[in-house]
């Protein structure tokens, strides 16, 4: 069932006949549905259908204040638990990600704090324009959630993407997002993400193949389930997938230690996923090193343990580590989860094709201080990320028992 306040909001699209569906799915789950059309979608469908569907008045006109007592756009905002754009064209899609707001749907759209998925329909080569592509992900980085439209026959006559998704799949990716998002609200979660780069002279330094990418993801599946998340991240390429995560940008693996540490205390969960330099130059030169005849040895000292730290000074925390190897990966993780004293450990043979630093994949085991193994089978890093933070939500739900 999926009892909440829905706002459909319907742009001008020949799926906009898909909404009505949609609109009698949502009240057969329970919902409140309420429904505001843009005058072009009016052109499709008519009014009075999604008012006999969803049984409340149909808003189509910003000055159109149905309760005196009330400013129908700002009322809508505020009743609203979620909000649906079905279909989301490009145009208004466009107006979304700059701030304009010259109707009722995108008035009310800007003044919601409600969760807002949109799902877009449109001609395949609109959907891949750079300008659409550009605004959906500012759309994204604004906090939005996209339910990808289908690829099949469009009614333009062309084959390809831009198909808006099924009712009953919409309602299905919803239901999940939704119930995802309960199981860490409240909780602090720590991640560390990308590599260390360890100085050598100002113009060279040394790192390691990693990319933050399963860092990252990790720190998207939490913010999605409610965390309030803090990402410690070395030096990377990638877009911040939330901007209310709490980004602490690192170079050093000194500076890393430095910024775990001084978060730990507040922390409930704390993921190290860095892949962080075990060693660095004894000594940096202030000037370029110049070519040399001769061999070049450099004297390399230990960088501080950050994970047999965390370890030694927990207190409620529940901590896990990572584990890249490439030579009997368990062994050697269950070795690394009893010394460093941690709650479970994440261990995965980036010697596998489709596993470890760089890849859009991964494939791990989770292993917890029970020795319980769980594999994990090749899937993107944010599926995989969203099984890890599961698995630790067993794990801690265990631990209270």
């Amino acid at each position: 069932m999926l009892k909440k306040n829905i706002l459909l909001c319907v742009t001008g699209g020949i799926a906009s006949y898909k909404a009505c569906a949609l609109t009698s799915k949502l009240t057969q789950q329970g919902a409140e549905v309420r429904v505001i059309m843009t005058e072009s979608a009016t052109e499709f469908v008519s009014p009075l259908t999604f008012q006999a569907l969803s049984r409340n008045p149909v808003y189509t006109n910003t000055f159109d204040e149905k309760d005196p007592s009330k400013i129908a756009h700002i009322d809508l905002a505020d009743w609203a638990d979620i909000v649906i754009i079905a279909p989301a064209t490009a145009n208004i899609i466009g107006k979304i990600a700059n701030g304009i707001a010259d109707d009722m749907l995108t008035t009310t759209i800007l003044a919601t704090k409600a969760d807002i998925y949109i799902a877009p329909a449109m001609n395949v080569h609109m959907y891949e324009h750079p300008a659409v592509i550009k605004n959906m992900q500012m759309l994204v980085e604004f906090g939005y959630h996209f339910i990808e439209p289908g690829a099949g026959y469009l009614a333009c006559g062309w084959v390809g993407k831009g198909r808006l998704e099924e009712p009953e799949k919409i309602i299905e990716i919803i239901k999940k997002h939704q119930s995802r998002n309960k199981l860490l609200i409240g909780k602090n979660v720590l991640i560390t993400a990308g590599p260390t780069r360890e100085k050598v002279d100002p113009v060279r330094f040394f790192t390691n193949r990693s990319t933050g990418k399963m860092g990252y993801a990790l720190a998207e599946a939490a913010q999605e389930m409610g965390a309030n998340v803090t990402l410690v991240s070395g030096p990377v390429n990638i877009q911040l997938p939330h901007p209310n995560i709490n980004l602490i940008s690192v170079t050093t693996a000194e500076e890393m230690f430095e910024a775990v540490i001084n978060e730990y205390s507040m922390q409930d969960i704390v993921i190290k996923a860095a892949a962080v330099a075990d060693y660095r130059p004894k000594v940096i030169f202030d000037e370029k090193m110049k070519k040399q005849d001769t061999n070049l040895q450099i004297e390399m000292e230990r960088t501080k343990d950050i994970l047999k730290t965390l370890g030694s000074t927990k207190t409620d925390q529940f901590l896990v580590g990572f584990a890249a190897e490439t030579n009997e990966p368990l062994a050697y993780g269950k070795d690394k989860l009893r010394k460093k004293n941690l709650d479970a450990i994440v261990i995965n043979n980036v010697s596998l094709e489709g596993a470890g630093f760089g890849s859009d994949t991964n494939i791990v085991t989770y292993i917890n201080k029970d020795l319980t193994e769980q594999s994990l089978p090749k899937a993107s890093k944010l599926d995989v990320a969203n099984e890890i933070l599961r698995l630790i939500i067993r794990d801690m739900k265990d631990e209270r028992v």
